[in-house]
């Protein structure tokens, strides 16, 4: 399941084969551009330098929410005063609607849609999550390249990697090389 604040922490791209290529996509105006549009959300294109420094900083932080909550399985080391005062930074107007399936729902609605707005959302979403759902399925990739967060959503809860496909592989292959090599040595 991906998330508004998974997306945004996973900005900060590492390679997941080893490589050690690293990639800040936070400052790139294409991925800006994609997750604005992803998540409907709108901003200026490309952010400031003073709006980039204060994403960096808020994701920084989150990722740090994020590494407490997977190793104490507690949101205790949260300080919500610095998340409710980014939440305020971006006023919202509440409105009743109905979805396509006449679900009724209450619609936050920024008064101003800029970079505070987003980095709104986002930690509001972030707490949602910790608030709302397990923290105990928030996890960070076990591929120790990669780096990614996620939120195990599997019925088992035993999600390790954030895809299967790539790091869950790529893991895969990487024991069977050290269990055959180590049958080698012997």
């Amino acid at each position: 399941m991906d998330t508004l604040w998974t997306d945004f922490i996973n900005s900060d791209w590492h390679d997941f084969r080893e490589s050690g290529k690293h990639e800040d996509r936070l400052v790139l105006s294409s991925w800006q551009k994609q997750f604005l549009h992803d998540w409907q959300l709108k901003s200026s294109v490309p952010a400031t330098n003073i709006e980039l420094k204060a994403l960096q900083t808020l994701r920084k932080l989150l990722h740090n929410y994020t590494l407490a909550i997977v190793k104490e399985s507690s949101a205790d080391l949260i300080d919500w005063n610095e998340l409710n005062r980014i939440m305020a930074q971006s006023p919202v107007i509440r409105q009743w609607n109905k979805d396509d399936q006449e679900n009724r729902h209450v619609t936050y609605i920024p008064l101003v849609q800029d970079w505070n707005s987003v980095m709104a959302e986002v930690v509001s979403d972030f707490v949602h999550t910790v608030l709302d759902q397990d923290i105990q399925r928030i996890r960070i990739c076990d591929n120790p390249d990669c780096r990614w967060v996620f939120y195990d959503d599997t019925r088992s809860r035993t999600k390790r990697y954030c895809e299967d496909k790539t790091c869950g592989n790529l893991m895969k292959v990487r024991r069977f090389r050290a269990k055959k090599g180590s049958s080698r040595s012997q």
